[in-house]
C-alpha cells in the first residue's frame, strides 16, 4: 500500500532564536504581572525557593526532552513521545491537554496586554463597559485590544517560522534589559530594602506548605521550554544542541522569575504593600511597587517589559500551539485541515487560524474566568511532562544486559534516574493540583472547566478514532516520525 502523505515543515530557526522561544514563552507575562499574588500565597522567600526548586525539577525534565529531541527530531513533541512509549491513545490523551495548555497561554497572555492597558489609561479602558463576569468589568476595549494582539501575532506566524524566531530573539532581549533596569533601581533607589522581605513565609502556614504552594504551579511557571521539541523539525541545527538551549532557557527564566519577586517584595514591607494593593483594588501590583521607587520612568520600564513578556507569550505559544495541531492532523487524529501548510509561506496556518479562533472568544468572558481555565491547564502540561520522561524512562537502560525493546534504547543509567525523578516530579504536581486537601489544589471552577475539556476530548476521540486506528504501525510511524521503524 502507498504511503499517505506526510507534509514536511521548512528548516529555518537558529539556536538563538529556539533559546528566545523557549524562554520568552516561560516569563511570558507572568513575572511582572503575578509576583504580589505569589507572594500572598507563600512569602517573598517562600515563593524565590519554590520558584527556583521548579526551575531545578525543570532541568531534570528536561533530560528526557533534551534526549528524545536528539533521537526524534520532528514535531510535535510530547504528543510524538507519548505514541513512542505508550501508543496512539495515549498519544492524544497527551496531544490533547496540551493543546488546551498552549491555548489557554495564548488567551491569557492577549488578556494581560488589556490589563496593562487598563491600569495605564484606566478611564479610557473602562469606557464602554458591557458586563460584569466574576467580579471583572469587561469593557469593548478590553476586548478589541486583546483581539488586535492576537489577530496581529496570528498573521505574523502565518508569514514565516523564521520570521517569528527573529522578532522573538528581539522581545526577549528586550525583556532582559528592562529587568535589569527595574533590579538596577532597586538596588540604587533609597526606599527598596531586603529587611522587607522579612518574614520570609507565610505567617499562617509552615515554610514547606508556602514552597510546596508554589512549587505546584512550575509547569504553570515554566511551560515554554517544552516549545523547544515543538519545533524541532524546524531546527536549523543539529538536534544535540537541544538539551544545553532547554537548561540555559530555564536557567534564565528562574532567575528573572526570582529577581522580580525580590524587588516587588523590597519597595516596602510586603505584608504592607499587600494591604496597600488590596484596599486600593489596584489593577496591577507589580507595577505599584516599581511606581513607588522609580517614579512614572518606572511604570514606563516595567511598560515595556510587559508588553514584550507578553509579545514573546503570544508568539512562541501560536508557534507551538499550531505545530502541535500539524502533527496530530498529520497522524490523522485531527482533520485534514491541520496538515496542510501555506502555499507560499509553508506554515501550518490552519493550526494558527484554529488558535486565533478558539482565542478570540475568550476576551469576552472577563480575565477571571479565564484564569480558572489557564489554572486547570497546568494539570495538562504536568500530564505532557510525564509521558516524556516515562518515555524517556523507557528507553534508557540500567546496564547493557537488560534487553533492547527499542531500536533507540541506550545504557545510561544517570539519565534512567534522572527520568525516573522526572516523573515522580510529574506525578507530583498532579497530586498537589488534583488532591483537595493540597495547599495548591485547583478551584471549584477548575474542576468543573477540566471534568469538561476532559468529556469533549471523550467524544472527539470517540469521533476521529476509527481513522487514526485504522493505519497500521508502520504507517503511523511514518506519518508521525518520518521513518518506519521505532
Amino acid at each position: 500500500m502507498a504511503k499517505r502523505e506526510r507534509q514536511k515543515l521548512q528548516r529555518s530557526l537558529k539556536p538563538h532564536w529556539v533559546w528566545a522561544i523557549a524562554f520568552g514563552s516561560a516569563i511570558g507575562w507572568g513575572a511582572f504581572v503575578l509576583p504580589p499574588d505569589w507572594i500572598g500565597q507563600a512569602g517573598p522567600i517562600g515563593v524565590v525557593i519554590g520558584i527556583l526548586l521548579g526551575a531545578i525539577l525543570m532541568m531534570i525534565i528536561g533530560v528526557s526532552y533534551g534526549f528524545l529531541i536528539e533521537k526524534f527530531p520532528v514535531t510535535g513533541g510530547e504528543f510524538s513521545y507519548a505514541y513512542i512509549g505508550f501508543g496512539r491513545g495515549f498519544a492524544f490523551l497527551a496531544g490533547w491537554f496540551l493543546t488546551l495548555g498552549y491555548i489557554c497561554i495564548v488567551a491569557l497572555n492577549a488578556s494581560a496586554l488589556a490589563l496593562l492597558a487598563k491600569f495605564l489609561f484606566p478611564d479610557f479602558v473602562r469606557t464602554g463597559n458591557l458586563y460584569t463576569v466574576a467580579g471583572y468589568d469587561v469593557s469593548i476595549i478590553q476586548v478589541l485590544i486583546a483581539s488586535a494582539a492576537l489577530i496581529i501575532f496570528a498573521l505574523l506566524n502565518i508569514r514565516g517560522t523564521s520570521f517569528s524566531g527573529r522578532t522573538q530573539f528581539v522581545f526577549s532581549m528586550i525583556l532582559i534589559f528592562g529587568i535589569l533596569l527595574l533590579a538596577g533601581g532597586a538596588i540604587f533607589s533609597e526606599g527598596p530594602s531586603l529587611s522587607n522581605l522579612s518574614p520570609g513565609f507565610l505567617p499562617n502556614q509552615t515554610a514547606i506548605a508556602s514552597i510546596l504552594t508554589i512549587l505546584a504551579i512550575a509547569p504553570f511557571a515554566y511551560v515554554g521550554f517544552d516549545n523547544i521539541p515543538q519545533a524541532a523539525e524546524e531546527f536549523k541545527f543539529e538536534a544535540n544542541k537541544a538539551f544545553g538551549l532547554i537548561i540555559w532557557s530555564l536557567l534564565a527564566a528562574g532567575l528573572a522569575y526570582a529577581i522580580m519577586i525580590i524587588v516587588t517584595a523590597s519597595t516596602m514591607p510586603w505584608q504592607e504593600l499587600l494591604a496597600q494593593i488590596e484596599s486600593q483594588n489596584s489593577v496591577w501590583g507589580t507595577g505599584d511597587a516599581i511606581e513607588s521607587y522609580m517614579g512614572r520612568a518606572g511604570v514606563f520600564v516595567i511598560a515595556i517589559a510587559v508588553i514584550m513578556g507578553i509579545f514573546t507569550g503570544l508568539n512562541g505559544f501560536i508557534i507551538s500551539s499550531s505545530r502541535l495541531t500539524f502533527a496530530m492532523g498529520r497522524a490523522r487524529i485531527l482533520p485534514n485541515a491541520f496538515r496542510k501548510l501555506h502555499k507560499k509561506y509553508q506554515t501550518p496556518y490552519v493550526g494558527i487560524l484554529f488558535t486565533l479562533a478558539v482565542c478570540l472568544i475568550a476576551p469576552w468572558f472577563g480575565r477571571q474566568a479565564l484564569l480558572w481555565v489557564v489554572d486547570m491547564s497546568s494539570t495538562g502540561v504536568a500530564i505532557a511532562y510525564f509521558f516524556c520522561t516515562a518515555t524517556a524512562y523507557k528507553i534508557f537502560k540500567w546496564s547493557d544486559k537488560q534487553p533492547d525493546k527499542h531500536s533507540a534504547s541506550t545504557v545510561a543509567p544517570g539519565k534512567k534516574f534522572l527520568a525516573l525523578i522526572g516523573m515522580i516530579s510529574s506525578i507530583g504536581f498532579l497530586i498537589l493540583l488534583l488532591l483537595p486537601q493540597s495547599p495548591a489544589s485547583l478551584g471549584k471552577e477548575s474542576y468543573i472547566a477540566l471534568g469538561i475539556w476532559v468529556l469533549l476530548g471523550i467524544v472527539f476521540y470517540l469521533v476521529n478514532a476509527p481513522r487514526y486506528n485504522k493505519i497500521d504501525e508502520k504507517e503511523m510511524n511514518y506519518l508521525i516520525l518520518g521513518k518506519e521503524k521505532l
